[in-house]
């Protein structure tokens, strides 16, 4: 199953994709159908259709309780970086005024604020169920599905100091979506053995696999429940490969007008002009 968030009549709608057309749901956005346990029960939900070619993508989930990602987590990007590999996973958080749609603007900053703007293809997770203290076998069955998230770094201010956070959550700058693909979707349903690939302009800037993940899916999510309640709709970004424009000689950066397209196998296209 693909669902999406859609822009609509002054709001937001869930939908289903069926073909080449959205089925429009009754719920706000694709979290609130994880909150109502509703991913099951949407066959004799019809709220008229949206081509895909017509449609609007919002944020994928517009008000997630929480956005945790998980840095340094792909063998080639420590390897570029220059870091070893981390004993545990690494994780920052962002907001949810940083999330914007498939086909949306990315609001890069005012010059004086920075210019080193940075792109990262990465694997997100939505979480299905809530989840504590999870067993691997738990944290499987708590993923409702998987989508693509690229994770705009703002670099300088990103490495004001040890913490992440203020160069991974300005606002309108996380590209995700543009559908939520159930596990059953996908050749293995923790994420694993897709290929993902990010390009600026058509030019390929990141190209691996996710099984390179040095945490993968399930071991994120069970670490994570040990310090924190995952409730549904909740997104978990796992990381991103070597190629981003910081690693580079000399570094590259996004500028207004850039194209960046994130694919990753059997997912989708997520697809943003910088603005």
């Amino acid at each position: 199953m693909r669902l999406a968030t859609l822009r609509h009549l002054g709001g937001t709608r869930a939908a289903v994709r069926e073909g080449e057309a959205y089925r429009l749901l009754p719920h706000t956005d694709v979290g609130e159908v994880l909150r109502d346990g509703a991913i099951d029960r949407l066959d004799g939900l019809d709220g008229g259709t949206v081509t895909v070619a017509e449609a609007d993508h919002a944020p994928l989930v517009t008000r997630p309780d929480k956005i945790v990602c998980v840095g340094v987590n792909y063998a080639d990007h420590i390897a570029e970086m220059g870091r070893e590999a981390p004993g545990a996973p690494t994780y920052f958080a962002k907001y949810a005024r940083a999330l914007i749609g498939h086909g949306d603007d990315i609001a890069l900053p005012a010059p004086d604020v920075s210019t080193h703007v940075d792109w990262e293809v990465e694997l997100a997770v939505v979480i299905g169920r809530e989840l504590r203290h999870a067993t691997p076998e738990q944290a499987l069955a708590a993923i409702g599905g998987f989508t693509v998230l690229n994770d705009v770094s703002v670099r300088d201010y990103q490495r004001r100091t040890s913490q992440f956070l203020a160069g991974k959550t300005f606002e309108g700058t996380t590209p995700v979506g543009p559908e939520l693909v159930t596990p059953d979707e996908l050749p293995a349903p923790d994420g694993s053995g897709l290929a993902i690939t990010c390009t600026v302009d058509g030019e390929v800037k990141q190209q691996s696999s996710t099984s390179e993940l040095v945490f993968g899916v399930v071991d994120i999510l069970v670490d994570l429940s040990r310090v924190m309640t995952l409730d549904p709709g909740d997104v978990i970004a796992t990381g991103t490969p070597g190629g981003v424009g910081a690693a580079r000689t000399p570094p590259e950066w996004l500028q207004a007008g850039h194209e960046v397209r994130c694919t990753i196998e059997g997912v989708g296209e997520l697809v943003n002009r910088c603005g």
